[in-house]
C-alpha cells in the first residue's frame, strides 16, 4: 500500500542527511588535528568543556580527559554521556587566576557563551544580541592545582569566553602543549597570554581559524609573526584559537 509523505519531505530529509555527513566529517578533521597533540594514554585538560564534544575527540584518541566544566546544566550533561567512562573525570568547577570561588553569568539561550568574564558580556560580540539572565557561584581551582592532583597534560585546550588570561594566570609551570581561543575584539587579551606563558619559559606558537581544524603555518612562529598573519586578516569577526608548543622546536620568525 502506498504511503502518502509530507509535502516537502524529501528537502528537509536531504537537508538532515547533508548535516549529519557535515559533521561525521568535521568529526574526522578534528580527530586527524588532535592526533599531533594527543597519543594514548597522554593527559588531557578540556577546560571549558561545555558539553563534551571535544572531550568526546580526546577520549577516542585515546586520551585521560579531566574535563572541567561550571554550569550545572552541562555538568548533568557531561554525567550522563561520560560518567561510567574510567578515563573522562569531570570536574565540576571553572578555572582561573587562583583557588576559591567565583561568579559564572548564564545565557539561557545560547548556554555556549556563559562566561566568567564581565568585559565578555559588555563588550564581545555577542553583547548586543544576548542577555545573560542569572548568575551562579561556582568552584574556581587552577591550571597549577589540576596538575598537582592529575599530572602534567600532553595537550591542554582552554575555551572559556573571554576569561582565557585569567585561566593562564593560574598556571606557573610549563605545558607541552596549549590552545586558548582568540578574537579580534579582545586581542589585546590574547597578546597578555602570550606574554604570560614567554614569562613561564620558552614557547612557541601558531593558530587555526575557526573551525577549520588548520595550523596557519606548518612551521611554529615568534608571536610577532603570528601577529603579523593575524593582522593582515580584515575580517572584523576573526576568531580561533591560539597553540602554544612549550619550547623552540621548529621555530620560525
Amino acid at each position: 500500500m502506498m504511503r502518502y509523505l509530507p509535502q516537502g519531505w524529501s528537502k528537509r530529509y536531504d537537508a538532515s542527511f547533508n548535516r549529519r555527513a557535515e559533521a561525521a566529517k568535521h568529526k574526522l578533521a578534528m580527530e586527524a588535528f588532535y592526533r599531533q597533540y594527543i597519543r594514548p594514554g597522554d593527559i588531557v585538560f578540556d577546560i571549558g568543556a561545555n558539553i563534551g564534544g571535544r572531550t568526546a575527540i580526546f577520549s577516542d584518541l585515546g586520551g585521560r580527559v579531566i574535563c572541567v566544566e561550571p554550569q550545572p546544566k552541562c555538568i548533568k550533561k557531561l554525567r550522563k554521556q561520560f560518567g561510567k567512562n574510567a578515563h573522562i573525570i569531570i570536574v565540576e568547577a571553572a578555572a582561573g587566576e587562583r583557588e576559591g570561588v567565583g561568579e559564572l553569568s548564564i545565557c539561557e539561550s545560547e548556554p555556549t557563551i556563559s562566561t566568567m568574564s564581565q568585559q565578555w558580556i559588555t563588550e564581545g560580540r555577542f553583547a548586543g544580541n544576548n542577555q545573560w539572565t542569572s548568575t551562579v557561584p561556582v568552584e574556581v581551582t587552577t591550571l597549577d592545582l589540576l596538575i598537582t592532583r592529575y599530572g602534567t597534560p600532553a595537550f591542554c585546550k582552554i575555551d572559556v569566553e573571554g576569561f582565557e588570561l585569567s585561566v593562564l594566570k593560574g598556571l606557573s609551570r610549563a605545558v607541552p602543549n596549549i590552545s586558548f581561543e582568540f578574537s579580534r575584539e579582545f586581542f589585546t587579551e590574547t597578546k597578555a597570554c602570550i606574554d604570560h606563558l614567554l614569562s613561564i619559559g620558552p614557547t612557541v606558537f601558531n593558530a587555526s581559524f575557526g573551525e577549520s581544524m588548520t595550523l596557519l603555518r606548518s612551521e611554529w612562529m615568534t608571536p610577532d609573526a603570528l601577529y603579523g598573519i593575524i593582522d593582515s586578516e580584515d575580517d572584523p569577526l576573526l576568531w580561533g584559537d591560539v597553540y602554544a608548543r612549550s619550547g623552540r622546536s621548529g621555530l620560525r620568525g
